[in-house]
């Protein structure tokens, strides 16, 4: 509130006696207006399109990173936070954001063709989920893969390769595979953990899985399973296993982008300490300051 509205307003007021009625009422108005001013500014409004039962990413309780993430932004833009919520399935950023329903994204591709990205806020990499009990698993050309049972995640609804199934074909393991969906029964909470718990009920012996899905999972069954990121130079130049992962405006907001990108720099050891504590795999630098 700007420190001379009281005052004209006051005055305004202690002149009615001699202009009558109207003027009271417009002095009033324009008092209101003045003071006003900052109120408006913090009705802001961050609309934001997510998926309502992807945890670790989201949920419709806003118990995922990314819902944390998000509420340090709109602390930053001094800004309120609405959802639209829709299964992050084929379509969604073109159901979602292109059309209007929203502006940001939280979890993008960073440089995504059909956005417009931030400079990425985290990189992470898939990752092998096995037993604790059990002798670790590193590297696809460990001879024991050959005889596992390998769980892998299958994305998109025509059961779309991952990487990791590229680079375990390329080496001719293919008979041992079982495919998870990433999407799943959607009825049921957290789809994509039915992999993770696959290892652990001892369905599958080791399972490749998206790094945030794996480290998350994996301490939420406690002490009894290990994340092991895969290693950068397994895939080789053409078949990559660690991601940029960016926020996602329409391709024309270059100016939202801009601040979105300016919001993630400046509070990056608050987002640092939350992607630890939700357990991301990292492969790029950390802050640990202000931690």
């Amino acid at each position: 509130m700007s420190s001379g509205c009281p005052d004209m307003a006051g005055k305004a007021l202690g002149s009615t006696r001699l202009r009558g009625r109207k003027f009271v009422l417009a002095a009033v108005l324009g008092g209101l207006l003045c003071c006003g001013s900052s109120a408006n500014a913090a009705e802001r409004e961050l609309r934001v399109c997510a998926d309502p039962n992807n945890l670790p990413f989201s949920n419709q309780r806003g118990e995922g990173f990314e819902n944390r993430i998000v509420e340090v932004l709109a602390r930053e833009l001094e800004a309120r936070v609405s959802y639209v919520w829709w299964a992050q399935r084929r379509g969604f950023f073109r159901n979602t954001l292109k059309a209007g329903l929203c502006d940001l994204v939280a979890g993008a591709p960073a440089g995504m063709e059909m956005l417009l990205t931030t400079a990425p806020y985290y990189r992470s990499t898939y990752a092998f989920v096995t037993r604790a009990r059990d002798p670790e698993v590193a590297s696809f050309d460990d001879p024991r893969l050959r005889t596992m049972k390998i769980g892998v995640q299958l994305i998109g609804d025509d059961g779309a390769n991952p990487p990791p199934v590229a680079a375990l074909a390329q080496r001719g393991i293919i008979g041992n595979l079982k495919g998870y969906p990433v999407y799943g029964d959607y009825a049921m909470p957290n789809p994509p953990a039915r992999i993770v718990e696959a290892v652990a009920r001892g369905e599958i012996d080791v399972a490749l899985v998206w790094g945030p899905l794996a480290g998350y999972f994996a301490a939420e069954d406690g002490a009894r399973l290990r994340v092991t990121p895969v290693p950068a130079s397994e895939g080789g130049a053409n078949l990559p296993m660690a991601y940029d992962i960016s926020m996602g405006v329409r391709r024309k907001d270059e100016a939202f982008r801009d601040e979105i990108e300016a919001a993630l720099v400046k509070h990056r050891p608050e987002i640092d300490a939350i992607l630890a504590a939700y357990h991301v795999p990292r492969t790029d630098p950390v802050s640990t300051a202000g931690q």
